[in-house]
């Protein structure tokens, strides 16, 4: 590849360039997180961008006809929220000495804690040539605009070994998803349950069973804007409920169910024929993957979050053949209603080398507690056989 024929530009909106060729980055088990319609939304409705802390400014490579042959979806962060990832200390540490941590450079799905691409390479180009050129891209613009450092989060593992070879940290989280093993319905899920769990969901779903609970499964395809807004109205009490705002705004939401309503899965709880709960989830069919996104409520009945966000979800699952559920970053809870821990990892390159050695060093002794942490959940897995997955 022509290296002089290469040249390396910011955007400060998805907009900037055509929707076909930002998606024609994309492989097809990308999954629906990085489509254009999904970012440019988050864009277009405020939820990043303006004073929310995450100034877009995607990285793009381009050949010598302006034609796109790669990307990094990047956000130069003001704060540390909706990432999923903590670096609060490294952020404190920074400040204490009298730097500022903040603006950082961040490759992330906003609010979004799942893996997925971060270095976008076209099928036309050279993906390692490319790669290459993207990573050491980012380290520019972190030197160049006097940044603390650069994030990539949750990225997949390929581009993890450039990440690294081009000076890189990797660092280790948990989640916990679900997995399908051919299940034929919810009882053949819980025969593959130690006693313990079963027992506990049974509880759990005759409690809310108690209080004559009805569900509605919407796929994004039919519903409504009436269905969007009371999803809305859930989602937004449960942020006000934990004295927070909420990440999205009402017409993102509404405009997602019209522009990707293929990837969306809309489940409504009702008590007396009246709305009380709602959870959403995000379906890619393609490869077989259900997000737990978001879930709320307007009034409170034991375990219906467990029931709405968990055990409907994996009954539709079941339902439609989809092999792995997501449930979101953290929670040890999710074990006891039967999923998995599964392994993580994002990289991460601080500019002072100093801090660049501390944060090393931290990281390396994260983990070894990390590994202590795996080993001691899979004391606990809650099906009958299995380990911990990477």
């Amino acid at each position: 590849m022509n290296q002089d024929a290469i040249q390396l530009r910011v955007i400060q909106s998805l907009s900037e360039i055509a929707e076909a060729d930002w998606n024609a980055l994309l492989s097809p088990d990308a999954g629906p997180f990085l489509k254009y319609a999904f970012l440019n939304t988050l864009e277009l409705t405020g939820c990043v961008g303006g004073n929310t802390g995450w100034q877009v400014a995607h990285l793009l490579v381009e050949d010598s006809n302006s034609r796109l042959l790669g990307a990094i979806p990047l956000y130069l962060k003001q704060h540390s929220y909706g990432e999923f990832v903590f670096d609060w200390a490294w952020a404190q540490a920074y400040e204490q000495n009298g730097m500022p941590y903040f603006p950082k450079a961040l490759s992330a799905i906003p609010f979004t804690p799942v893996r997925g691409p971060r270095l976008l390479v076209s099928s036309k180009a050279d993906k390692s040539a490319i790669q290459e050129i993207l990573v050491s891209g980012l380290k520019t613009l972190v030197t160049q605009n006097a940044l603390s450092s650069a994030h990539v989060l949750f990225p997949e593992m390929d581009e993890l070994d450039e990440l690294k070879r081009q000076g890189f940290m990797l660092r280790d989280s948990v989640q916990f998803h679900w997995r399908n093993t051919g299940y034929q319905d919810f009882e053949h899920f819980l025969a593959d349950l130690t006693m313990k769990r079963r027992k506990n969901i049974r509880r759990e779903r005759a409690a809310v069973e108690g209080h004559q609970i009805t569900y509605r499964h919407i796929p994004g395809s039919i519903a409504t804007p009436d269905d969007w807004a009371f999803f809305y109205r859930c989602y937004k009490n449960t942020y006000i409920e934990h004295r927070s705002s909420p990440y999205l705004t009402e017409e993102c939401i509404q405009l997602l169910g019209k522009t990707m309503p293929e990837n969306f899965h809309l489940i409504i709880a009702s008590q007396n024929d009246k709305a009380i709960a709602s959870s959403l989830l995000m379906v890619d069919r393609l490869t077989s993957k259900a997000y737990g996104r978001y879930w709320g409520a307007i009034e409170h009945i034991p375990c219906l979050h467990f029931e709405l966000a968990y055990y409907q979800a994996i009954e539709y699952c079941i339902k439609e053949g989809i092999e792995i559920f997501e449930g979101g970053a953290q929670g040890e809870h999710k074990m006891a209603r039967g999923f998995l821990p599964t392994t993580l990892r994002s990289a991460h390159w601080i500019e002072d080398p100093g801090f660049s050695n501390a944060v090393k060093r931290f990281l390396e002794r994260e983990h070894e507690g990390m590994a202590a942490y795996v080993d001691e959940l899979e004391q606990h897995i809650p099906v009958k056989s299995s380990k911990v997955l990477p």
